[in-house]
């Protein structure tokens, strides 16, 4: 029975840094959204509760205010949330390498992920922060202009183009109030 016990504490030790492996360190990501100060039809607010729904979202400063610009995947419908709130102006806002980041629920697991806005294979292979992903296939893969690679949005993998890196994951979670990404 000890060996039972010893034998699970090491397994979910290796899950742990499995886990904390797959974490992109490379550029800061630090992101809160508030939803209840947002409520639907607020583009980030309704993708956080639909598998297969993803957004590109940045962050802009205007006059003082932080914005959040998204990119709906399916439609490329987008929005700009003003955060109005002091709160919401004070918290860190670190969206990857160049201040983008991509978030949504895959419809394959429908958990949800969050993923370095910009090409993978690019950044490791060229350096540099400017290799932004745009939506192609309906929305259910991101593309590369520079390698001409396809992500598939719902687990990350290269789906076209050269092998290589899947894209780049930050922690995210959400509890039915507040959007939190990190690293």
């Amino acid at each position: 029975m000890k060996r039972l016990g010893w034998l699970l504490a090491c397994l979910m030790l290796w899950a742990c840094d499995n886990i904390e492996d797959s974490i992109y360190h490379g550029y800061d990501c630090a992101f809160f959204f508030d939803t209840t100060l947002h409520p639907a039809p607020c583009q980030l607010t309704m993708a956080l509760g639909n598998p297969g729904h993803f957004l590109i979202v940045k962050a802009t400063m205007v006059s003082g205010i932080r914005h959040i610009q998204t990119v709906r995947n399916y439609d490329h419908a987008t929005e700009d949330i003003p955060l109005r709130t002091e709160p919401e102006n004070k918290t860190r806002c670190l969206l990857g390498a160049n201040n983008a980041i991509i978030i949504g629920r895959s419809s394959y697991t429908s958990q949800l992920v969050c993923y370095e806005g910009q090409c993978a294979n690019c950044l490791n292979d060229f350096g540099g922060n400017n290799y932004p992903l745009t939506w192609s296939d309906n929305g259910q893969q991101l593309q590369c202009a520079r390698c001409h690679r396809s992500y598939d949005v719902n687990n990350g993998v290269v789906a076209a183009g050269d092998g290589g890196h899947q894209l780049y994951n930050y922690r995210a979670a959400y509890d039915g109030a507040v959007l939190h990404t990190w690293n």
